[in-house]
């Protein structure tokens, strides 16, 4: 009674075989001010229900506007171009064509030449409210219609393209068209839906409803599903593979080859410290006495003192480990999420069951490393001795001081740029038994490339009687020369 609108729709339909085949959604015009005793924000509510409509990507947007106002104020317009503004799905019309002001008309609208749309405009003449009260009908109103366009001398070149039937015409083409290219999209959604519910009723397959033990057969198929997938996602398969990250048996791996290592490396560990505290361990053990010899019982209290060091990364590594097991349950029984009993009791068990295991786990973990601690084997072939030690020692030296000798700097000029970035200008060369290596300027601070010479050899080259520049050349074992270097 209020004059309110309610998004409910009220369905109309139209059997007629003089009209075409169409759905029409008409939607209340834009209210500026309440009327009587309409709610205060009309104009809210009714902008809400019409975007609800044009808003949709499937719809086409009929945007009906008078001709005898400002065409830039259209409300319909301004909606249509927010939620289409390319214009691909809104078809203008024109109405009221008979009352513009005289000397006034609509031409460069309906030309599509002052607010162009995709579509195009069409203009049409209704009944007056004079008409309607008066019983004129519509095939009549439609001669008069067609007569107002062919006499009219601003319209008469475009009436074919003017009027009622060929709006009606225009509509359902472009709703034939529309549909054509929609068509695609509803099809993908369908058969996603399709697949959707098929991977649904795949899981009541074996449901029968008058089977009376139809509960304990469902329980254990269920059960024996989740043990299916819990060993898959920890063991590894191809039909339950998770593309977005990590999970399950991956994690666990990654948590033991590059988790537990980086805990290790990331101990803690000051050489000084570490120094003097194996300076007062041989000075403690030999007490009164001046010693020799370093005593094996320092050696080995520094060393058990390291090896303990190794219990928080490893019970840090089973805490990871748990938490991935938990995690991967609760990913397996999602398909449980039916029986929601069923799913967390589930859950709980295998949950505590996990949790049982753990400290039996780090148990076995820490009897491990006192293993380790209890007995040092220093006739294992790994274990490095003093003579071994001194021995690798020497050889690191050896390896470190001729590896960064340097043969010859100087400023260089590259010539076989194919293979070596940095073009023909010179370079502040820097050639070592190991590489050579090339920097913008002699200071040696920025890097532009450095050549392995892995398995190369040097030699100078005989230079020309003309040339004024020292050359030597890089081969390989089969005397092949590969780089010519010029020296300025």
């Amino acid at each position: 009674m209020n004059k309110g609108i309610s998004s409910i729709p009220i369905n109309l339909r139209v059997y007629s075989p003089h009209v075409l085949n169409l759905t029409l959604i008409d939607l209340p015009g834009i209210t500026k001010v309440p009327v009587g005793d309409q709610p205060p924000d009309i104009e809210y509510q009714i902008r809400e229900m019409i975007m609800q409509f044009i808003t949709r990507e499937n719809c086409l947007i009929l945007a009906v506007t008078p001709a005898n106002t400002d065409l830039a104020n259209s409300d319909a317009l301004k909606l249509a171009k927010e939620v289409d503004p390319q214009g691909l799905r809104t078809i203008g019309v024109i109405t009221k064509l008979d009352l513009m002001d005289e000397g006034t008309d609509a031409r460069d609208v309906l030309e599509n030449k002052l607010l162009p749309l995709r579509r195009g405009y069409v203009g049409v003449v209704n009944r007056s409210q004079k008409d309607i009260d008066g019983k004129k009908d519509i095939k009549a109103a439609m001669l008069a219609e067609r007569k107002f366009f062919l006499s009219h001398p601003a319209y008469r070149h475009i009436a074919d393209r003017m009027g009622t039937p060929h709006l009606q015409k225009v509509l359902n083409q472009q709703l034939t068209n529309h549909i054509r290219d929609t068509l695609p999209n509803f099809r993908n959604k369908l058969q996603g839906q399709l697949l959707s519910i098929e991977h649904e009723v795949e899981a009541y397959k074996n449901f029968k409803p008058e089977d009376p033990t139809r509960k304990t057969k469902a329980l254990l198929q269920m059960v024996q599903q989740f043990a299916v997938d819990f060993e898959k996602r920890i063991e590894g398969s191809g039909d339950q593979v998770d593309t977005l990250e990590l999970s399950g048996g991956a994690k666990i791996n990654r948590i033991f080859h590059e988790r537990f290592p980086f805990e290790i490396v990331k101990m803690e560990f000051n050489e000084k410290e570490l120094r003097r505290e194996i300076s007062y361990a041989i000075k403690n053990i030999h007490g009164i006495r001046t010693g020799l010899f370093t005593p094996d019982m320092a050696f080995e209290a520094i060393v058990k003192k390291q090896i303990v060091k190794l219990k928080g990364p490893s019970l840090k590594s089973v805490d990871l480990v748990i938490q991935e097991l938990i995690n991967t349950v609760k990913k397996c029984t999602k398909k449980l999420a039916n029986f929601p009993r069923l799913c967390e009791e589930t859950e709980r068990i295998v949950a505590n069951h996990i949790r049982e295991r753990e400290g039996k786990t780090k148990d076995q973990v820490l009897l491990l490393i006192d293993i380790q601690v209890s007995y040092i084997n220093t006739n294992h072939e790994d274990f490095i001795g003093f003579a071994n030690a001194q021995q690798r020692s020497s050889q690191v030296h050896k390896k470190t001081t001729v590896g960064n000798q340097v043969i010859r700097k100087g400023w260089l000029t590259i010539s076989n740029i194919g293979i070596m970035k940095g073009g023909s200008k010179g370079y502040w060369f820097v050639l070592t038994a190991e590489s050579l290596s090339w920097y913008k300027d002699d200071e040696e601070k920025e890097k532009k490339y450095m050549l392995p010479l892995d398995n190369l050899k040097v030699r100078d080259v005989e230079k020309s009687f003309m040339s004024s520049k020292h050359i030597f050349a890089l081969f390989n074992t089969e005397q092949r020369i590969l780089f010519y270097c010029l020296i300025h």
